[in-house]
């Protein structure tokens, strides 16, 4: 019969039998299967070097395979070539095993100008832009600019974190450089030049203040309102009774204050004369005015240009939004100079207005609506500065319990009159 004997029919190839099966491999792709080669190299220290291929995207997207070199170490700490070995196919399993990811050889600055800033930086808010093109210009490109994306690791990174707390920048500024090469990378990742982001992983250590929050202490904002000019007087009484941030003061618009309900609404934000969103989704908020603060936005009200419902509360001639650095140096620190107070900034107002509801004993989730944040930690951990005075009390009452028959000293003024201020 004709199935007894040995004729091949063209037919079966491919269809999982046995015929033609060198015909059929000539059809298949390449197993990704491989072993892999292990060598010593050096004379003097010799080292155990593992060699392998592995797929790499090029520069142009297209895909390449590349000899990959590896160096497992002295052959004096490793036990002979079957320990070499076991490590080999360490690096090896994710290939054979088909969960290797090719990996881009697109160098981190040409990624970053082809596509982070191309693609990414237009999403985010104007300010993040600002400063992510500060940090990426004056600290990232000029130290991993020149090196593979493949090429950097997760130790790399960590060292160059802990440098630059060395070298005297702040927790908040290295954080941010962590925070900036986590988006960097995680958007190589996403758009498939890498198979892992590395700074997961990366830690920052324990933050530590370098100097105190600056605030004022009751005195000093009475002499700081009553050294300044207008708009600055303004400003400066809207910032320590609300805490708003300048940036929210800066874009405030007549539409947005109920002068017989005493409220205003936070639902924009102005930095270097751009406008836009607030900063968090809490940061959307009304916030209380008091009848002095009411009286200073009427008596504003009263003399300015214009009037209309779109028109900002602190504008320029021309109606543009007032610049924070000028208000800030020809403003506030000339009024500070004449209060006989040191050099302020515009956040500094804020933290006073945080320091002071906390001494009041204003509740946390209060303050932490009033400032419009949206972790309370960061209510808890930045604008509640404990003063002498609050811990004294606070020793003075648990010492009543303990010993009632301790005589007491008198107190001449309340605590909220004596708020020790870190910046005399």
């Amino acid at each position: 019969m004709l199935l007894d004997t040995r004729v091949t029919l063209g037919g079966d190839i491919g269809k999982g039998g046995r015929a033609n099966l060198r015909l059929e491999r000539r059809k298949m792709a390449r197993c990704q299967y491989q072993n892999g080669c292990l060598f010593v190299r050096g004379k003097r220290r010799k080292m155990w070097v593992a060699r392998w291929r592995e797929d790499v995207i090029l520069a142009d997207g297209s895909a390449s395979r590349v000899m990959r070199s590896v160096v497992l170490g002295p052959v004096s700490e490793i036990a002979g070539r079957r320990e070499a070995r076991r490590l080999l196919d360490a690096h090896l399993s994710p290939i054979n095993q088909g969960q290797y990811r090719p990996e881009a050889t697109l160098l981190f600055s040409k990624f970053v100008a082809e596509c982070f800033e191309t693609g990414v930086l237009p999403t985010l808010k104007f300010a993040t832009q600002e400063i992510y093109s500060a940090l990426l210009r004056k600290h990232l490109i000029p130290r991993f600019g020149g090196q593979r994306l493949c090429d950097i690791s997760r130790v790399e990174i960590q060292h160059y974190l802990l440098e630059k707390l060395k070298q005297g920048y702040a927790w908040e500024t290295t954080n941010h450089l962590r925070n900036l090469m986590s988006k960097v990378l995680g958007t190589a990742v996403s758009w498939n030049y890498l198979a892992d982001n590395v700074v997961h992983g990366v830690k920052m250590p324990e933050r530590s203040l370098k100097r105190p929050h600056q605030f004022l202490s009751l005195d000093e904002v009475k002499r700081l309102i009553a050294a300044c000019n207008e708009p600055t007087r303004t400003i400066v009484l809207l910032a320590t009774m609300t805490g708003l941030r300048i940036g929210e003061i800066l874009a405030l618009r007549w539409k947005r204050i109920n002068f017989i309900g005493e409220m205003l609404v936070v639902a924009e934000t102005c930095y270097m004369g751009r406008f836009g969103t607030p900063k968090t989704r809490a940061s959307r908020r009304e916030v209380p005015l008091s009848p002095a603060v009411v009286e200073a936005l009427k008596a504003h009200f009263s003399i300015s240009a214009d009037r209309n419902a779109e028109a900002l509360v602190f504008a320029t001639r021309n109606g543009g939004p007032l610049a924070s650095n000028n208000l800030r140096n020809r403003g506030l620190r000339s009024a500070c100079k004449r209060a006989g107070l040191p050099r302020l900034s515009w956040h500094a107002l804020r933290h006073t207005h945080g320091t002071l509801l906390h001494v009041q004993g204003t509740p946390l989730k209060v303050a932490q609506a009033q400032l419009g944040h949206s972790d309370m930690a960061t209510t808890l951990e930045v604008y509640t500065h404990a003063s002498v005075i609050a811990q004294r009390e606070a020793v003075n009452l648990l010492e009543s319990q303990l010993f009632p028959s301790v005589p007491k000293k008198a107190v001449e003024r309340s605590r909220t009159e004596e708020v020790v201020s870190p910046i005399n």
